[in-house]
């Protein structure tokens, strides 16, 4: 039987708040995490005809010519021209990238181990080796923990990142981003160039989970105009969810960007220092020239 189905629900609420949802308890990844339009100007009026400076009556204007027999021609009405971002939009093909094989998902064996079990399953994502054992888990979550420098005795960003770099599965950045739909496309060109996994931080700071494919309208590496249309994920935190956040997606669920926003959301606090600024957190992969 699986471990977390012997705990009663009421326990297990209690168990999930006490784990990745609160920073503060040590436990878990220990970071929190018009005006309105102006009137129309009013056309002047035409002069009105009235007695001249010596009181003359005004001179009688000329009567108009009879309109001729043919009609004039009317104008050319200009053709409107599409704008080019949206003609470049509507040529893009769809384009797909997964990394996910079947045995890469692991979930977390504690509800503290978020961060050691995506450790678990970037690695299994990257490498042709797959772990899924609750002492390697252990290992990495207390490898990540030793190198957060947390207050709160937890594994956060930086030391999720700074082990991904200790264990050779770099290099990898913690960065900030501040527009969501930017950070997903931050997000699909990284695994798209690198071919490795993209850590999402969740909850404004408080769980992790694993970006391993995408979809999107276009190609990363060839279109700029791409635009990403669903995310594929890994939550460790699998199948029990979370009452305030919601539920646990699949192994390997496609989400839509706005599905996805449910939860990845942008961590604002600054009780703990991550060297980043506010934003949408991401554990990126980046070219080994690129990271210097």
């Amino acid at each position: 039987m699986n471990r977390f189905g012997r705990v009663p629900v009421a326990l297990l609420s209690v168990l999930l708040v006490v784990g990745c949802s609160l920073p503060g308890s040590g436990r878990a990844l220990a970071v929190d995490p018009t005006a309105a339009p102006s009137a129309p100007a009013t056309p002047a009026l035409p002069d009105t005809a009235g007695p001249t400076a010596s009181g003359a009556p005004p001179a009688p204007t000329e009567t108009p010519a009879p309109p001729s027999a043919t009609p004039p021609t009317p104008a050319p009405t200009a053709t409107p021209v599409p704008d080019e971002p949206a003609q470049a939009a509507s040529r893009l093909e769809p384009f797909e990238r997964n990394l996910f094989r079947k045995g890469d998902f692991v979930a977390q064996y504690t509800f503290e181990w978020c961060v050691g079990a995506s450790l678990q399953m970037m690695r299994n994502l990257t490498d042709a080796t797959v772990t899924r054992s609750r002492s390697t888990q252990q290992t990495y979550w207390e490898l990540a923990r030793d190198l957060s420098s947390s207050p709160f005795g937890g594994a956060n960003p930086r030391g999720w990142t700074a082990a991904l770099n200790e264990l050779g599965y770099g290099p990898y950045e913690l960065v900030s981003i501040p527009e969501y739909d930017e950070a997903l496309r931050v997000a699909a060109r990284a695994l798209r160039d690198t071919d490795r996994p993209v850590g999402l931080v969740m909850w404004r700071g408080r769980h992790a989970w694993v970006m391993n494919g995408f979809t999107s309208k276009g190609d990363p590496a060839s279109d700029d105009a791409f635009r990403v249309t669903g995310i594929r994920v890994l939550d460790p935190l699998y199948p029990h969810g979370h009452s305030t956040w919601g539920a646990s997606p699949k192994p390997n669920s496609l989400l839509t960007p706005a599905r996805l926003g449910r939860q990845f959301v942008k961590r604002d606090s600054r009780r703990v220092n991550l060297g980043v600024p506010p934003g949408y957190l991401l554990i990126l992969p980046v070219e080994a020239s690129a990271a210097g």
